[in-house]
This record gives C-alpha cells, sequence and structure tokens, in this order.
C-alpha cells in the first residue's frame, strides 16, 4: 500500500477512534455523574484532545523504536506507554480541579489508582490496534510486493520464450534460401525473402506478451507456411481448419507456429511427404488447438531432444494459465505425431 494511502487511513481510524471513546465516555461515565455540562462538556473536550494528541507522541515514538534492536525497542514501547499514560492521567486530574476552581489537590492512591489504570487501558487498547492495523498492512504490503515480482519475473520469462523463437526461426530460413540461392533458383528465393521479411517484422513490433485473434495467428501461420512451401514443394501440404465462431477468440500470439515448425524439423524425412493438420474448435468453455502430422512421430527414446517448439509452448502456457490449460503429445496409430492443447475462452471485447 503507498504511504499516502497509508498515512489516509491512519488520521481516518484516529480521528473516528478517538470520535468514539468520546461518545462512550460521555454515555457511560460523565451522564451517571450528575456533573454540571458547564464542567463535563469541557473537560471531556480537553480530555479527549489530550489523549487524540499523545498518540500521535507515541506513534511518533513507536516508529523511532522500530528502528532499534528488540531489546532497546520492548523497553522504548513499554516506557512510552507507562510515561503517557501518568501523563493522561494527570491532566485529566489537573483539568478537572481547574474546571472547579482548584489549582491543584492532591490526588488519593485509590483514584491514581483507578485513574491510571483507565488511562493504561485505553492507551494499550489503541497501541494494540495501532500495531494489529500496521502489520496487517505490512503484510499485504508485502504481498503486493511479492506478487509485482512474480509477475514481472513471469512477464520476463515469456518475453524470453516468444524471443528465443526468432534467431531459431530465423536460422532455418536463411539457410534455406541460401540453399536456393546456389541452386540458382532465385525467383523462390526471392519470394521466401519477402516473406521471411514480412514475418519478422510482424514478430519484431507485436508485444510478446500480447494476445491475439485466432484469424490474426491463422495469417501468421499461412506467411510462414508459404516460406516453407518454397522449401519443400509437393512435399508439403498442410489443412487449417477452424471453427468459423472461433476467429475472435484470444490465444497467445506465435503459439501454433512453432508446433508446425517442429513437425518439419524433426517428423519428415527427406524422401517423404508429410500432411500437416492444424485444428482449432471449441468444446465448452476451452479452445482447442491441435496440430498432427503424418511424419515419424515421436521417438520415446529421444523426445526432449525434439527442439525447443513444444516445449517453448508448454512453458508459456503454464504462465499464461497456470492451472488452466492441457498440454498433450502422442503419436497416432496411422502414423505420425499430435500435439493437443487447451486454453480458457477468452472474446475480444473482454
Amino acid at each position: 500500500m503507498k504511504l499516502e494511502s497509508r498515512r489516509y487511513l491512519f488520521w481516518a481510524f484516529q480521528l473516528s477512534g478517538w470520535g468514539i471513546y468520546a461518545l462512550l465516555t460521555e454515555i457511560m461515565i460523565k451522564l451517571p455523574s450528575n456533573e454540571p455540562w458547564q464542567i463535563h462538556i469541557p473537560h471531556l473536550l480537553l480530555d479527549t484532545l489530550c489523549g487524540f494528541l499523545i498518540t500521535i507522541g507515541l506513534r511518533k515514538c513507536y516508529l523511532f523504536a522500530r528502528t532499534k534492536s528488540a531489546n532497546i525497542s520492548i523497553t522504548l514501547h513499554v516506557s512510552a506507554l507507562l510515561i503517557a499514560s501518568i501523563v493522561w492521567t494527570a491532566f485529566k486530574w489537573a483539568a478537572l480541579q481547574w474546571f472547579y476552581g482548584h489549582w491543584w489537590s492532591a490526588m488519593s492512591w485509590f483514584d491514581f489508582g483507578t485513574w491510571s489504570t483507565a488511562s493504561l487501558t485505553m492507551l494499550a487498547t489503541w497501541t494494540g490496534a495501532y500495531f494489529g492495523i500496521t502489520s496487517y498492512l505490512d503484510n499485504q504490503e508485502q504481498k503486493q510486493k511479492a506478487a509485482v515480482a512474480l509477475n514481472l519475473a513471469n512477464e520476463a520469462q515469456l518475453k524470453m520464450l516468444r524471443y528465443q523463437l526468432n534467431p531459431h526461426f530465423m536460422f532455418n530460413s536463411i539457410n534455406a534460401i541460401c540453399t536456393l540461392i546456389l541452386k540458382k533458383d532465385n525467383m523462390h528465393a526471392v519470394d521466401m525473402l519477402e516473406k521471411l521479411c514480412d514475418l519478422l517484422r510482424y514478430s519484431l513490433y507485436t508485444d510478446p506478451l500480447a494476445k491475439i485473434t485466432v484469424h490474426e495467428e491463422v495469417q501468421i501461420l499461412n506467411t510462414y507456411l508459404d516460406i516453407e512451401q518454397c522449401r519443400f514443394g509437393n512435399k508439403l501440404n498442410v489443412n487449417i481448419i477452424t471453427e468459423p465462431h472461433c476467429s475472435d477468440f484470444l490465444i497467445p500470439s506465435m503459439l501454433v507456429q512453432p508446433l508446425v515448425e517442429n513437425a518439419l524439423k524433426h517428423g519428415m524425412d527427406q524422401a517423404q511427404n508429410i500432411t500437416i493438420t492444424v485444428k482449432i474448435e471449441q468444446q465448452n468453455n476451452n479452445l482447442v488447438i491441435s496440430v498432427s502430422d503424418t511424419g515419424k512421430g515421436f521417438n520415446k527414446h529421444t523426445h526432449s531432444q525434439r527442439g525447443i517448439g513444444l516445449k517453448n509452448c508448454e512453458q508459456r502456457l503454464s504462465l499464461i494459465y497456470p492451472q488452466n490449460n492441457q498440454f498433450k503429445t502422442g503419436n497416432s496409430e496411422q502414423g505420425g505425431a499430435w500435439v493437443y492443447m487447451t486454453i480458457p475462452l477468452q472474446r475480444t471485447q473482454e
């Protein structure tokens, strides 16, 4: 909680608390005592004002004591509370005597004990409330700082994961362009370079933490696939199936592309054709995204060596949708691999 807000809360509690004290003292002590109103009302006002000022002094003392060692801090707290109780008692007694026309008359031990106990009880109650509220606010402030720190850490990790894809994909694409140039396939090389510029421009100018619509994600995926089509030609077949009403749902940007790239890089043999199918559909309150291929499938012994795409997507989902996502992989009976993930539905107006 900000310092200005804490100050506002202190003064709000201080004013309202002493207002309640004055009201209860009037009802429970002053009225039953049958004191003349010319005496008990001014005395009540001075009593309340003195207590108000004394507790402000106690607050300053407590703040000072917090900077000291434990033994010194406890000694300062207890001493301040006892001295404040005696001062308040003496003031109340002197003010009452003055209103009755006496400059000073000694208190009996009974009156001193009774009045001092009442003062000590009131100030101890104020002290307990002060430290209780302060402790609560400190705890909330620590939780808020921890939440902010965790959020910043998650954002940094998400940015790292998104940016990690850029040099990885860029290396593969430039390598493919170089291969086309060496083969003197200049038309395909120029076309592929233009598509690569479009994709990298989008990647650089898009907030890595932003979510985009399914329609935009499909456009990005198609741009990527145009690049890969230049490399593989008729060997690559891709089917993108999206339910029409899912186009406006939001997903993390460039979530599907690394899965398709992973299928191409690790699932395709040089002499083999491959078909990749991307499905995006709604199931209840979830958006389901699946990517399957007809390639080599996952090798259980080298699953961890299948590139950064799968691990990257799984980490991003766990950070963006903690405890509210699914990410599964496996091999189909007909051959090839599949990736299945679910995220909560989120529409653009949300």
